[in-house]
C-alpha cells in the first residue's frame, strides 16, 4: 500500500508522513517568529511600566520597537514564498511569556523584579537568537536573501540587547538587590535612614 508501512514491532500499518521541503520548514519557522513576536508585542509594554528601572524601561520599549520591524519583516519574506503569517500560536514563546506574567504578579516593584524581568527577557531573547539563526540558515539555503537579511539583522541586535541588559543586571539591579537584602538584614540601629 503505497502512502502506509508497518510500524516495527506492532503489525499496525500507519500513514507515513510527508517531509517538508526547504520552504516548507522556513515557513513554519517564520510563522512561530510571527506569533512569538505578537505575544511579546502584548507583554513588553506591560513589563515596561513593571519596571523601576528606566534603563531596564528603555530597553524594554527598544526590544518592543526591534520586535515590531521583525513582525513586518517576516510577513514580507512569507508574503514572498506565498504563505500568510497565520499559524497555530507558538507554545515556547507562550511557556516564557506566562513565566514571567507570574513573577510581575508574585514581585512588588523594585530591584528584585527588575532583576526577574531581565532574566526572563533574557531567556526570552536567547530563544529567540536561536529561531531567528534557524530561519536565517533555512533562508539562505532556499535562497530567500530577504529573509537572510532581517533575520541577521534580528540576530544582532538580540545579541547586543542580551549584552546590554547583562551589564545592566551585574552594574546596577543585582547590586541593589543585595543592597536591600542587606538592609532588611541588618539590626534597626545600624539601618541607613
Amino acid at each position: 500500500m503505497a502512502g502506509k508501512r508497518k510500524s516495527p514491532g506492532r503489525g499496525k500499518a500507519t500513514k507515513s508522513k510527508e517531509a517538508p521541503d526547504g520552504n516548507e520548514l522556513l515557513v513554519m519557522e517564520l510563522r512561530e517568529i510571527h506569533s512569538a513576536e505578537h505575544q511579546l508585542s502584548r507583554v513588553v509594554p506591560k513589563l515596561a511600566k513593571s519596571a523601576q528601572s528606566e534603563k531596564l524601561r528603555n530597553l524594554l520599549e527598544e526590544r518592543l520597537s526591534q520586535g515590531e520591524q521583525l513582525i513586518g519583516d517576516v510577513e514580507m519574506a512569507l508574503e514572498e514564498l506565498d504563505a500568510s503569517p497565520r499559524g497555530a500560536k507558538n507554545p515556547a514563546a507562550e511557556g516564557l511569556i506566562k513565566d514571567v506574567r507570574e513573577h510581575v504578579q508574585e514581585l512588588d516593584a523594585g530591584p528584585a523584579l527588575d532583576a526577574k524581568l531581565i532574566a526572563s527577557l533574557q531567556k526570552t531573547e536567547h530563544y529567540c537568537i536561536a529561531a531567528w539563526g534557524t530561519a536565517k540558515a533555512l533562508a539562505r539555503a532556499v535562497g530567500q536573501k530577504g529573509a537572510v537579511k532581517a533575520m541577521e539583522r534580528a540576530v544582532k541586535e538580540g545579541s547586543r540587547l542580551d549584552e546590554r541588559l547583562t551589564t545592566l543586571a551585574e552594574r546596577e539591579v543585582n547590586p541593589a538587590v543585595i543592597a536591600q537584602a542587606s538592609e532588611r538584614m541588618a539590626p534597626r540601629g545600624e539601618r541607613r535612614a
